[in-house]
This record gives C-alpha cells, sequence and structure tokens, in this order.
C-alpha cells in the first residue's frame, strides 16, 4: 500500500493532469487562465480528503487506478470552492500566499472557480466514474452550497441570536459533509459497494471535529503552519462555536462592544479593537471548550468507524483510514 506521502502526490499529479498547460497555450492570455486554473492546485495541500477516499477505496479492495480519478476530483471540488470561499469572505491568503483573487482580482479568479467546476466534473465523466459517484458528488456540492448560505446570510443579517447548535447544524453542512461523510461513501461508492450508515453518522462527528479544529487554529495557532491568517475569523465576523461561547459567557459591556466591532465591515474594523477580541476571546475558556468538543466528536466517530473498517478486505488500508481520520482533529495546520 502507498504511504500517505505518495498517495498525496499521486492524487495532486492525477489533479493537475487533468488541467490545461501554460506552455501549451496558443496565446498570452490562455497562458494566464492555465495559470489561474493551477495556481490552487500547485499549492499542494494535505490532500486529505482525497487520500481518506482512496485509503476507503483499498479498503474494500478496489484497485487504486479506479480510485485516483475520483480523488483527484473531489480535490478539484476542494480547490474551486476555496476559491469561492476567499472571494466570499474576502479572505487575504490561502495556503501562505495571496488569495487568488488578490492576485488577479475577482472577476478572473471566479471565473477560474468555475473552470475547475467544469473540470471536476468532465474528470469524473471521461473515468466513467459509477452513477452513484456521480450523484454523491452532487449532493456534497448541494450541501456545501447551503452550509455556506447559511454563514453568510448569519454574516450579512447580523444574527447574534445563534447557539452552539446552529452552528453545529451549518457546519455540518458546509463543512463536515464534505471533509469526511463523502469520502468515506465515495470511496465505497467507487469500489462497487453500498456504504453503510455508519460511514455518514460517524463521518459527520469527524467532519464537525476538523472545522472546530480549523477555529480554534485561526485563533490560537501558529501563522506559518496554519498558512491562512490568524484571527481571520474575526475579521470576517464569522459566527465560530468559539465566539458564540464567547458571547454567551461575556458580560453585557464586552458583549456589546464585541457585537459592534463585528457588525463592521471588514474594511472598517480597527486592528486595535480586533486585537482587543482575540485577546479577551483567548483568555475566556472558550477555545479549550472548542478543542474538548473536537476531542469528544474525535472519540465518539472512531468509536463508530472501528467495527465496520475491522469486517473490510484490507486491514493495512482500513488502518490509513483511522489514521488519517485522527489527523482531521489532532493536527497543527
Amino acid at each position: 500500500m502507498l504511504t500517505p506521502g505518495r498517495l498525496r502526490e499521486a492524487i495532486q499529479q492525477r489533479m493537475l493532469e487533468a488541467l490545461p498547460r501554460p506552455e501549451a497555450a496558443y496565446r498570452p492570455e490562455v497562458a494566464e487562465y492555465a495559470r489561474l486554473l493551477r495556481d490552487y492546485p500547485e499549492r499542494g495541500g494535505k490532500m486529505l480528503r482525497g487520500s481518506l477516499l482512496c485509503y476507503t477505496g483499498l479498503a474494500y479492495g478496489a484497485p487504486l487506478e479506479r480510485l485516483l480519478p475520483v480523488a483527484a476530483a473531489l480535490e478539484l471540488f476542494q480547490n474551486w470552492a476555496l476559491i469561492h470561499d476567499d472571494i466570499e469572505d474576502a479572505s487575504d491568503e490561502r495556503r501562505g500566499k495571496p488569495a487568488l483573487h488578490k492576485l488577479y482580482g475577482m472577476p478572473l479568479a471566479l471565473n477560474a472557480g468555475d473552470a475547475l467546476h467544469a473540470r471536476m466534473w468532465s474528470l469524473l465523466v471521461e473515468a466513467e466514474a459509477p452513477r452513484g459517484v456521480l450523484l454523491e458528488f452532487a449532493r456534497l456540492v448541494e450541501r456545501t452550497a447551503q452550509g455556506q448560505h447559511l454563514e453568510m446570510t448569519w454574516v450579512e443579517r447580523q444574527r447574534f441570536d445563534l447557539t452552539e447548535a446552529d452552528y453545529l447544524e451549518m457546519c455540518g453542512q458546509k463543512a463536515a459533509y464534505y471533509t469526511a461523510v463523502a469520502p468515506l461513501r465515495l470511496g465505497a461508492l467507487a469500489a462497487g459497494a453500498e456504504p453503510p450508515a455508519a460511514f455518514e453518522e460517524a463521518g459527520m462527528k469527524l467532519g464537525l471535529g476538523f472545522q472546530i479544529v480549523d477555529d480554534v487554529l485561526n485563533l490560537a495557532g501558529e501563522r506559518e503552519k496554519y498558512g491562512k491568517e490568524i484571527a481571520g475569523d474575526l475579521w470576517e465576523g464569522k459566527r465560530t462555536l468559539i465566539l458564540l461561547r464567547f458571547l454567551r459567557q461575556a458580560l453585557p459591556e464586552e458583549r456589546s462592544r464585541a457585537e459592534a466591532l463585528l457588525r463592521l465591515p471588514r474594511e472598517r474594523k480597527p486592528a486595535a479593537e480586533v486585537d482587543w477580541l482575540h485577546r479577551r476571546i483567548l483568555e475566556s475558556g472558550a477555545v479549550e471548550h472548542a478543542r474538548r468538543v473536537a476531542e469528544g466528536m474525535l472519540s465518539e466517530g472512531l468509536e463508530a468507524l472501528r467495527p465496520v473498517l475491522s469486517r473490510l478486505p484490507d486491514p493495512q488500508a482500513a488502518a490509513g483510514v483511522l489514521g488519517l481520520l485522527e489527523q482531521l482533529v489532532r493536527r497543527e495546520a
């Protein structure tokens, strides 16, 4: 079985093979178009979702050659969704470099995201992916978009009456499904098997844990490892589990001050006030609370998955699935 590092390389290579090459372009503008499409994929990334898909399919006994196009398509989804997400959130950075819309402007970046979306479907069709795989991709796109809509409307409509349950609902749709549920299900479907119910139930917990850890790293991570702007969630006004916990426990005057800051658009937020809120959240214990929730999600998810994975034909690949899932939550980047 391939090591995680070699598997990441294989997925990235398959993904890049599906994209146009600047040197093959017939005019300079088309070469630039190819560079935009390849920008985020060439930045690398952990390829956790594609790797999780491959190890799951291998555990079912499928050959890697059948799984790689589906895994590459899932990583293309990740990349075009990130381009759109960075535009919608007005993010400054992605994977340690300026966001694509900061380099080329919003219209060209948006167009590149649309083109990657098309290439995702083309890759699946060219690989003659089973109907169940195509339907699962449609499902993950729709669920992610609905979750993104929830998050954006909460910011745009200045919602501060949200609960932790609201966050978990939004996060389950926006991030958890495509991070863990879809890779597990797609691995089984690409192998010609029917995904067990545990893949969705456990995968949702593990995907939620992943996103909560991402929220933690956004406030308490190391910039060099995290690869994105520290405290970016505060600049963008995102309603994270951490922020909601802080607001619920804050004194009335602190909550009013925090809400007044969060109501401002990014460009009008005073840096000193963002620094104040960042510091107060770190002091409040809300980050530690989020870490505990994420660890609980990890333990529950892994406990539910182990008996299912233990019955699959390839125990070594099944162990790779569990190892990757642990990395989703216990990580520093």
